[in-house]
């Protein structure tokens, strides 16, 4: 399965559903499908992700958070080990939708992609028994992200949208 994030034009999709991600400073499109579209027919700013972890389906009227992780080529194996190997409590979250975990086609930057009823259950997932535990080697020796050689290229971001028809 394949996501992909299109700046512009979703015409090349026309049999799929296509979700309309806004936030304060953008609008995209998420396409989820398991045809494959050569890099060549969409935009420079096009995203592509094959998708390598999931749960449930991704609906409208949903507020969606993208974590962003830069990993490095000889990192990515064991970034997806570690998300393949997860606890999945975050399916039994109150208000959780949706996850997808996204290996990047072009470029370095994984794509951690769930989905939640609204900012709030998102929000008090965060501040959750669930969340700490899911979390809580981050920052320590044993944590992915203080072992060396060092996996990722630079930090991470979070972006927040709302999911639309």
């Amino acid at each position: 399965m394949y996501i992909y994030l299109l700046k512009n034009s979703t015409k090349l999709f026309s049999n799929t559903p296509v979700f309309q991600l806004k936030n304060e400073i953008k609008t995209m499109y998420l396409v989820e499908t398991e045809t494959v579209i050569e890099k060549d027919t969409l935009s420079e700013q096009d995203e592509i992700y094959e998708v390598i972890d999931t749960a449930f389906e991704i609906h409208a009227n949903s507020f969606a958070v993208f974590n962003n992780i830069p990993v490095t080529e000889a990192g990515r194996s064991q970034f997806e080990e570690r998300f393949n190997n997860r606890a999945r409590r975050i399916e039994n979250e109150p208000g959780f939708q949706a996850i997808r975990v996204c290996r990047p086609i072009n470029g370095d930057t994984y794509l951690v992609l769930t989905c939640w009823n609204s900012e709030d259950d998102f929000e008090n997932w965060r501040n959750s028994n669930a969340y700490m535990q899911a979390h809580k080697k981050r920052g320590t020796s044993e944590g992915i992200d203080k072992q060396q050689p060092q996996i990722f290229t630079r930090p991470s971001y979070v972006e927040t949208y709302r999911v639309m028809d």
